[in-house]
């Protein structure tokens, strides 16, 4: 009978002799399995002492390996405990407290037991504060939405304002860099006192995105209906020709005003439902995070909104009198 490693066709015999590769590969394998020494010195091709010479060796190593921890169960529970409590504490405010409870351990061990745990230092994400209330009904909303197919979906179209800081840097707290380049300027996060920003309101669909509104004044209610006319409409001709749409806008004053209501009543266009601070709901949020995150590595030239490029005195312009050197319709398309 031919034995399951029999291919490797030599026998290597005496003291001497030392085991390949492929031979510690297959005591150890059978070794796992449970079988006899004699069936894995056979197996492998070598002496019964080489197999038992092999197993004691590696597990007196592994055994040398293995360094009695300093931290007990109780202890290192006591320290899970203070991370949960506030998962904004620093590694010093932890390690303080640890040793305030009598564990007598150095700071790098404690950032040990912590990733030990599961725990890495990252930067928070922002999300609205929301009560219980809106909490329910955000879950209700998405409860009766879960069943909508595509086609139902591709017949909205979303909408939102996002105001674009246009300054140096804004690339978050941290920074990949080596020693001394603390003071390169490819590591040096810029900062300016008064940031020039633009408000834009834009539109998308499934079918794709609408014009741009570059916003110079606050959005007030009789300023959202001209935006409403002059771009919410075109967009909708665009993305949908003469196929029913349905428009979602979030609850912004503007947006709720009596005024702004009887407007979409008078031209017969249905609003879908939309719960309160719920930004994550509306996709077009991460159309605005893909823009956001390309005009971070961007350095804008001089912005020809702030130069008095506006159309009927209402305080925005269409993205045709912004060009491409303003980086956003560039980065849209």
């Amino acid at each position: 009978m031919v034995s399951q490693f029999g291919s490797l066709g030599y026998t290597i015999r005496g003291k001497t002799a030392d085991l390949t590769v492929v031979q510690k590969t297959i005591i150890d394998t059978l070794h796992k399995e449970g079988k006899p020494q004699i069936f894995i010195a056979k197996e492998a091709g070598c002496s019964q002492s080489a197999v038992s010479k092999h197993i004691t060796r590696k597990l007196i190593v592994s055994k040398k390996c293995e360094r009695k921890r300093c931290t007990t169960n109780q202890e290192n529970c006591s320290l899970m405990r203070i991370v949960k409590q506030n998962r904004f504490k620093n590694l010093s405010e932890l390690h303080k407290e640890w040793t305030e409870a009598g564990v007598k351990e150095s700071r790098a061990n404690t950032h040990k037991r912590v990733k030990e745990f599961g725990y890495s230092c990252r930067i928070p994400l922002v999300k609205p504060l929301l009560n219980h209330r809106q909490r329910q009904v955000c879950l209700t909303w998405a409860k009766e939405m879960k069943n909508w197919t595509v086609a139902q979906c591709s017949k909205v179209l979303f909408s939102d304002e996002s105001k674009f800081c246009i300054s140096f840097g804004n690339q978050g707290p941290r920074v990949w860099r080596k020693g001394g380049e603390a003071h390169s300027p490819s590591c040096l996060k810029s900062s300016v006192k008064f940031p020039q920003s633009v408000m834009i309101w834009g539109a998308m669909s499934s079918a794709g995105i609408g014009p741009l509104c570059f916003l110079k004044t606050k959005v007030t209610a009789p300023i959202y209906q001209e935006i409403l006319e002059h771009f919410m409409l075109p967009s909708a001709d665009q993305l949908f020709e003469d196929a029913d749409f349905i428009f979602q806008q979030d609850l912004a004053p503007a947006h709720t005003a009596k005024s702004t209501r009887s407007w979409l009543n008078d031209h017969g266009i249905g609003v879908l439902d939309w719960p309160a601070n719920s930004p994550d709901l509306n996709p077009i949020e991460n159309l605005w995070g893909i823009v956001k995150r390309k005009m971070r590595n961007k350095r804008p030239k001089k912005c020809r909104w702030a130069e008095g490029h506006c159309q009927r005195n209402l305080g925005f312009h269409t993205t045709s009198a912004v060009p491409q050197t303003d980086h956003l319709h560039a980065t849209l398309n």
